[in-house]
């Protein structure tokens, strides 16, 4: 199957470079964090799971024509943040880290969606953690923070974009400096938004609004779950991908620019939280297919652009017998183990014998059934459960985006050791991450670029 998926693929490249012309519709995905091994990792972990031996399988956006790679560095820094990468990305300006849609001398940047919004087009901003964070910010947002979340919140209002989509809003009745605000739901309902609370929801509500918000039915957690622990008729990626297709396609002649951020994929990382990583770049997958269906019926207007703002971990693929199926044994990220462990602490009356959690971690991590584990490698476990579950005390394992119990980080990293995988840092690194293109003007990212001449091209073959 895979196999036409990719002549398929051929054939309406052909067909596009035949009738190169200007590209009406244009999708920059952004995978947040995603440095090119972490590609190179769920590739083989494909090939592994299905079975017929080395590179039998690949990411679907794997088997795009144009495969290059991109530099990252920001204004003041080798190594990047969300913030000034998104910029970058955004408005082709180099800013310092932590500063928002804005020049290092604080003056306003105009981003790329704004560009395409001034030439007629529909414009859509989606992904998988806040709104008014720092990737999808940079292409609304001009603050000097990436931490002023309310701030950056209502820079929205002054966009006029068509559709939004994410995890919510960080901070939406509270100012950067503690006061309390009108709730950012109210002034975008008021500014003519419609707030679509799950994609029942917007279901329901697309065809009579024209200027949309989706966010999930529990939007004030601002939190999706990763795609691991994610249930049947969650909010996803691939779905906010299909809702901002519909949303950008109504009433439209001129075409649209949407920018979908696989933000999770940063945060699983930056966890080192393999398995939850892996599943969240399939899911970024996913959603790609979802923008090549839309291609496939537009082949000769369209243009597919994934990248990554930097990479997050600095991924180690060392170990020529690597065993990445093991990671389908884990159940759930080191978040959702962590509440799990939360829970059997609450129905034990805080008496977890040890016993108690190699049936757990058996359940939920395959340890001791589908994955033998070393004699150290259980004395760490079972360090960590003397540590806390033995005494009922909490101690956290901490990394920038969660907070989690120590017998479920180590859990994690057990997991990595088994399946041979390793994590030089917790944050991010200046590796190369991926510029990959399909469609018209696709040959523009044939070679080594910068994440600043990302918005430049994208002008330049969508002409606005």
């Amino acid at each position: 199957m895979k196999k036409y998926l990719f002549l398929s693929v051929m054939f309406l490249v052909v067909g596009s470079q035949l009738a190169f012309g200007q590209a009406k519709y244009v999708f920059l995905f952004i995978g947040d964090g995603m440095g090119v091994n972490q590609i190179n990792e769920t590739n083989i972990y494909l090939s592994q799971m299905k079975g017929e031996g080395r590179g039998c399988d690949q990411l679907f956006f794997s088997t795009f024509p144009v495969f290059s790679v991109c530099t990252t560095f920001s204004a003041n820094s080798d190594v990047t943040d969300s913030a000034a990468s998104g910029t970058a990305i955004a408005t082709s300006t180099k800013t310092n880290n932590g500063m928002l849609g804005v020049a290092p001398d604080g003056s306003k940047l105009t981003s790329v969606a704004a560009y395409a919004k001034q030439a007629g087009k529909k414009v859509g901003i989606a992904t998988t953690v806040g709104i008014n964070h720092a990737t999808p910010g940079a292409f609304y947002g001009h603050q000097p923070s990436r931490n002023m979340y309310y701030e950056i919140g209502k820079d929205l209002l002054d966009s006029d974009f068509d559709f939004f989509g994410g995890a919510g809003f960080y901070d939406s009745k509270k100012t950067s400096d503690g006061k309390e605000a009108t709730d950012l739901y109210t002034l975008f309902e008021q500014d003519g938004y419609t707030i679509c609370k799950g994609y029942q929801d917007f279901q329901n509500k697309k065809a009579d609004n024209s200027r949309i918000i989706l966010v999930p039915e529990d939007y004030e957690k601002v939190a999706m779950n990763y795609a691991i622990d994610q249930k049947e008729g969650e909010l996803s990626l691939p779905k906010i991908t299909e809702a901002a297709i519909d949303v950008l396609m109504k009433d439209n002649k001129k075409g649209f620019f949407v920018m979908l951020e696989g933000g999770e994929i940063d945060h699983a990382a930056h966890g080192n939280d393999g398995a939850a990583n892996v599943k969240e770049i399939i899911d970024f997958d996913n959603a790609i297919k979802v923008a090549y269906e839309f291609y496939k019926k537009h082949p000769k207007e369209t243009l597919i652009l994934i990248t990554a703002d930097h990479d997050t971990g600095g991924i180690g693929l060392l170990d020529g017998n690597m065993s990445l199926t093991r990671f389908n044994s884990q159940k759930h990220s080191q978040n959702v183990l962590t509440n799990k462990i939360v829970e059997m602490q609450k129905a034990k009356n805080g008496k977890v014998s040890w016993e108690d959690c190699k049936e757990f971690l058996g359940e939920t991590m395959g340890f001791w059934k589908e994955i033998s584990i070393s004699w150290e490698q259980e004395k760490y476990l079972r360090d960590a459960y003397e540590q806390t579950l033995a005494k009922n005390v909490e101690i956290k394992d901490r990394n920038l985006y969660s907070e989690n119990s120590l017998l479920a980080a180590r859990a994690k990293e057990v997991m990595n050791q088994r399946a041979h995988v390793t994590w030089a840092t917790g944050g991010h690194s200046a590796g190369y991450v991926p510029i990959i293109a399909l469609g018209v003007g696709q040959e523009e990212f044939k070679c080594l670029i910068d994440d600043t001449d990302i918005s430049k091209k994208i002008r330049k073959i969508a002409k606005f």
